[in-house]
């Protein structure tokens, strides 16, 4: 049995999660190339070294780059297959851009089932039907590569548990889509519920949504 373990000593986002991954293994070129599946414009990976307090490991960003001529508000599929993106998405339609891909079955379902922990989290916040969430931030096309970038690592992997540290989740304030609201941000307290954390250890948003997501 292959065992996961997470020390969330700084909480966990999206981002973070990828230079995880690559450090413990998983070719850069084994998540770009299944991310290119996904068949969507306008974003790349830049995959670099850096440090904090001494300690090197591995930093990804997810760059968003402007696809001109596309600015409306959802995204359409144009003649080669790549579907360009913008403005806000619900479940479904998500779904149907990961469901669409030529990605292995389990990294399709292990991506939906993230997803739809973030969806159920927002549809009890909102008082609204899961199907009719609008995903703001968590939507954008930077979560969608953190996500099923986590569903192709785990796969990669062969993970078979996970194992999650007491999780710091941060201080202050943070701002979304409907204002400043505290840390941590509701949809990251709904499903972070039952698992061991601490606040204050720093004074941002140590641990968002999609991170949540992924350990939950």
């Amino acid at each position: 049995m292959k065992i996961l373990y997470y020390d969330c000593f700084s909480g966990i986002s999206g981002d973070m999660n990828l230079g995880a991954m690559i450090d413990l293994g998983v070719s850069s070129d084994v998540l770009v190339s299944g991310l290119k599946k996904l068949n969507i414009d306008g974003w790349r990976l830049d995959i670099t070294r850096d440090q904090r307090h001494g300690i090197t490991g591995t930093r990804v960003t997810v760059v968003i780059e402007e696809v001109t001529g596309h600015g409306h508000e959802h995204e359409h599929e144009n003649q080669d297959g790549h579907i360009h993106h913008g403005g806000h998405r619900h479940l479904g339609e998500i779904e149907k851009i990961i469901a669409g891909s030529s990605l292995p079955s389990e990294v399709i379902a292990l991506s939906m089932k993230i997803f739809t922990l973030i969806a159920e989290a927002e549809a009890a916040i909102h008082n609204k039907p899961v199907r009719e969430i609008h995903f703001h931030e968590v939507g954008a096309i930077d979560s969608i590569i953190d996500i099923v970038g986590a569903a192709i690592c785990f796969t990669e992997l062969g993970v078979d548990k996970v194992y999650v540290s007491d999780i710091e989740l941060g201080s202050g304030m943070v701002k979304c889509e409907h204002g400043l609201l505290p840390v941590p941000a509701p949809a990251t307290a709904r499903i972070i519920a039952g698992f061991p954390v601490h606040t204050g250890g720093v004074d941002f948003e140590a641990t968002t949504p999609t991170g949540a997501a992924i350990i939950a």
